[in-house]
């Protein structure tokens, strides 16, 4: 059996007659979409997908930051006044 991750789930016919009530009976949390009893999808409100994108984004320039820490090359200064 495949795991599933998430404490809600629907089959695909679900979905499709009210996708709005299975949202809102989640209330924020992902819901796990079932084919067959196993997950085909996740369906998530898409202020989580925005912030899930968001959080990628600083894990991704936190990379680079370390990345270049890594370097050790001599750091440069920078006058900021005009």
């Amino acid at each position: 059996m495949e795991r599933i991750l998430s404490k809600y789930t629907a089959s695909i016919s679900e979905l499709k007659k009210n996708p709005t009530a299975l949202l809102r009976v989640a209330d924020g949390e992902p819901i796990a979409i079932l084919n067959h009893n196993r997950p085909a999808a996740y369906l998530v409100p898409a202020e989580t997908y925005e912030a899930m994108l968001d959080m990628l984004e600083d894990a991704e320039l936190a990379r680079i930051v370390n990345e270049r820490l890594a370097e050790n090359e001599k750091p440069i200064d920078v006058n900021t006044a005009f």
